[in-house]
Protein backbone atom coordinates (compact mmCIF):
# COMPACT_ATOMS: atom_id res chain seq x y z
CA UNK A 1 0.00 0.00 0.00
CA UNK A 2 2.92 2.51 0.52
CA UNK A 3 3.89 1.82 -2.91
CA UNK A 4 0.74 3.33 -3.57
CA UNK A 5 0.86 6.09 -1.00
CA UNK A 6 3.97 7.77 -1.89
CA UNK A 7 3.01 9.03 -5.36
CA UNK A 8 -0.77 9.56 -4.50
CA UNK A 9 1.07 12.33 -2.00
CA UNK A 10 3.29 13.68 -4.55
CA UNK A 11 0.88 14.30 -6.72
CA UNK A 12 -1.02 15.90 -4.24
CA UNK A 13 1.55 18.13 -3.10
CA UNK A 14 2.44 19.50 -6.72
CA UNK A 15 -1.03 20.27 -7.42
CA UNK A 16 -1.24 22.31 -3.87
CA UNK A 17 2.16 24.20 -4.73
CA UNK A 18 1.07 24.66 -8.78
CA UNK A 19 -2.59 26.20 -7.36
CA UNK A 20 -1.11 28.30 -4.70
CA UNK A 21 1.81 30.03 -7.11
CA UNK A 22 -1.29 30.77 -9.48
CA UNK A 23 -2.94 32.36 -7.43
CA UNK A 24 0.13 33.62 -5.66
CA UNK A 25 0.68 35.58 -8.97
CA UNK A 26 -2.52 36.86 -10.05
CA UNK A 27 -2.96 40.61 -9.56
CA UNK A 28 -5.34 41.68 -7.12
CA UNK A 29 -7.11 43.63 -9.84
CA UNK A 30 -6.65 44.79 -13.42
CA UNK A 31 -7.25 48.47 -14.16
CA UNK A 32 -7.41 50.06 -17.95
CA UNK A 33 -6.73 53.08 -19.22
CA UNK A 34 -8.35 54.96 -22.40
CA UNK A 35 -6.59 55.94 -24.88
CA UNK A 36 -7.61 58.53 -27.99
CA UNK A 37 -5.46 58.47 -31.31
CA UNK A 38 -6.03 60.47 -34.01
CA UNK A 39 -5.54 58.89 -37.49
CA UNK A 40 -4.17 60.43 -40.46
CA UNK A 41 -7.09 61.91 -42.95
CA UNK A 42 -7.66 59.07 -45.98
CA UNK A 43 -11.31 59.68 -47.32
CA UNK A 44 -9.72 61.30 -50.58
CA UNK A 45 -11.56 60.04 -53.49
CA UNK A 46 -11.16 60.97 -57.29
CA UNK A 47 -12.50 63.38 -59.31
CA UNK A 48 -12.90 64.05 -62.98
CA UNK A 49 -14.56 62.14 -65.77
CA UNK A 50 -15.08 58.21 -64.94
CA UNK A 51 -14.74 59.29 -61.27
CA UNK A 52 -17.55 57.69 -60.04
CA UNK A 53 -16.65 54.44 -61.41
CA UNK A 54 -13.36 54.02 -59.31
CA UNK A 55 -14.81 55.82 -56.58
CA UNK A 56 -17.98 53.15 -56.45
CA UNK A 57 -15.85 50.38 -57.00
CA UNK A 58 -12.17 50.35 -56.26
CA UNK A 59 -12.39 52.48 -53.14
CA UNK A 60 -14.14 49.82 -52.12
CA UNK A 61 -11.08 47.43 -50.68
CA UNK A 62 -8.22 50.05 -52.27
CA UNK A 63 -7.30 53.49 -50.68
CA UNK A 64 -6.94 56.07 -53.05
CA UNK A 65 -3.47 57.06 -51.40
CA UNK A 66 -2.82 52.89 -52.77
CA UNK A 67 -4.06 53.75 -56.52
CA UNK A 68 -1.59 56.73 -56.58
CA UNK A 69 1.47 55.08 -55.69
CA UNK A 70 0.47 52.01 -58.43
CA UNK A 71 3.70 52.38 -61.58
CA UNK A 72 2.75 54.00 -64.04
CA UNK A 73 1.36 50.92 -66.89
CA UNK A 74 0.24 50.57 -70.27
CA UNK A 75 -3.61 50.31 -70.84
CA UNK A 76 -3.44 46.68 -71.76
CA UNK A 77 -2.20 45.72 -68.12
CA UNK A 78 -4.40 48.23 -66.35
CA UNK A 79 -7.45 46.22 -68.36
CA UNK A 80 -5.69 42.76 -66.97
CA UNK A 81 -5.21 44.59 -63.54
CA UNK A 82 -9.28 45.02 -63.53
CA UNK A 83 -10.36 41.79 -64.96
CA UNK A 84 -8.12 40.07 -62.47
CA UNK A 85 -10.02 41.92 -59.46
CA UNK A 86 -13.43 40.57 -60.64
CA UNK A 87 -12.42 37.38 -61.76
CA UNK A 88 -9.87 35.98 -59.07
CA UNK A 89 -10.75 38.42 -56.30
CA UNK A 90 -14.76 38.53 -56.83
CA UNK A 91 -14.92 42.16 -57.14
CA UNK A 92 -18.32 43.23 -57.84
CA UNK A 93 -17.80 45.50 -60.67
CA UNK A 94 -20.34 45.86 -63.19
CA UNK A 95 -18.85 44.81 -66.56
CA UNK A 96 -20.45 48.53 -67.81
CA UNK A 97 -18.08 50.19 -65.45
CA UNK A 98 -14.88 48.38 -66.22
CA UNK A 99 -13.79 50.32 -69.53
CA UNK A 100 -14.71 53.97 -67.32
CA UNK A 101 -12.44 52.37 -64.37
CA UNK A 102 -9.56 51.34 -67.21
CA UNK A 103 -9.88 54.97 -69.06
CA UNK A 104 -9.32 56.75 -65.61
CA UNK A 105 -6.57 54.29 -64.70
CA UNK A 106 -4.80 54.69 -67.87
CA UNK A 107 -5.17 58.89 -67.47
CA UNK A 108 -3.74 59.08 -64.28
CA UNK A 109 -1.74 55.90 -64.04
CA UNK A 110 -1.03 54.76 -67.58
CA UNK A 111 2.39 54.85 -69.61
CA UNK A 112 0.83 54.58 -73.26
Amino acid sequence: MSRFLAPLVLATIIVEVGFSVSTAAAPASMHFNSLSLDLPFGDRMFDGPDADAINNNCLACHSAGMVLNQPKLPRKVWEAEVEKMRAAYKAPVAEEDVKAIVDYLTRIKGSD
